[in-house]
């Protein structure tokens, strides 16, 4: 340690009370973090990239630590899918606190970890009261069956109005019209159940029809729009 002529010149004074870090939440217990181990948490972190033309999200379950768990869902510039691959290669194993110093490729994720990051080592997790935190694998829970990004894509103009193309459900095939050409719901196509059907067998007719859905008052539908082409 090196000290400065003014310092080495000082009389010592003694410390008084010793501070402690103010206790987190964590997987049901209340913990004093002063070293990376002391680390446990399961939450998302949400990022965008410099131009702002896409956004991430990341979800990373934390065990004394180390990341064990990483879902990496991205949205925008197709460059960024393939940073999330790398990324998902690149999380899992590390430390959080290498992982905030890794570059993780993108802008966009490296936003996001800074994010999560934060909510983690201040306790601000969805697993901070939660016994023993969230099994690995709790990650899977947020695509749901068909394991796919649950994504809303719309679009509107004001001379035209809207049009839905992608619920949570899946892809939207028609938007339900009343007489006064306000949505009254919609058909989707769930694309999750639609391959898991052809991977079983089904041919693509049957596994299209299987995987068909609708939401909303779709049998009182005056008209049925295609929301990609009319």
């Amino acid at each position: 340690m090196i000290y400065t002529k003014e310092v080495e010149n000082m009389c010592p004074v003694a410390k008084g009370a010793k501070h402690e870090p103010a206790p987190i939440p964590e997987e049901g217990k209340w913990v004093y973090s002063k070293k990376i181990e002391d680390i446990s948490g399961f939450t998302h972190g949400v990022g965008w990239c410099a131009p702002q033309q896409g956004a991430c999200k990341l979800s990373l379950n934390v065990k004394d630590g180390i990341i064990e768990e990483a879902l990496v869902e991205t949205i925008g510039c197709s460059g960024m899918t393939h940073s999330a691959a790398m990324a998902a290669e690149v999380l899992q194993g590390k430390t959080i606190l290498e992982a905030l110093n890794t570059d993780l490729v993108c802008d966009a994720i490296n936003t996001a970890m800074r994010e999560l990051f934060l909510q983690i080592v201040y306790g601000r997790t969805q697993s901070a009261f939660s016994d023993d935190g969230l099994a690995v694998g709790a990650g899977l829970e947020d695509l749901g069956k068909g394991l796919r990004s649950q994504v809303g894509t719309m679009y509107a103009t004001k001379a035209k109005g809207v049009r839905y193309l992608e619920m949570a459900e899946g892809y939207v095939t028609g938007i339900a019209l009343d007489a006064d050409n306000e949505v009254i719901g919609y058909q989707f196509v769930s694309l999750g159940k639609m391959t898991d059907f052809i991977k079983k067998g089904d041919d693509p007719n049957t596994a299209w029809e299987k995987a068909k859905g609708q939401y909303g008052r779709v049998a009182d539908a005056v008209k049925i729009i295609d929301p990609r082409q009319e």
